[in-house]
């Protein structure tokens, strides 16, 4: 699976500007996310859509939420706070 490249991201602008209103998250690139020096949200494609990886406070690992629609970006933002 890819990372999101400039097309799927267009895609998810409107998404991207409520995870930057949040103002908990750096934009170190488009759609790639830092909280204190640690990776915790960036975007792919593939086939099967669009996916967000967050990485929760604390956790080792990536979960990947579908956010093709508005269910799983709703769950997204959910998740970021």
């Amino acid at each position: 699976m890819k990372h999101a490249g400039p097309e799927a991201l267009g895609r998810l602008e409107p998404l991207l500007e409520k995870v930057r209103a949040l103002g908990a998250l750096r934009e170190t690139a488009r759609g790639v996310f830092y909280a204190k020096g640690r990776a915790v949200l960036h975007f792919h494609e593939d086939p099967e859509g669009l996916f967000a990886d967050i990485r929760p406070p604390g956790a080792a690992d990536f979960e990947r939420i579908n956010v093709d629609d508005e269910v799983g970006r709703a769950a997204l933002l959910g998740r970021l706070g």
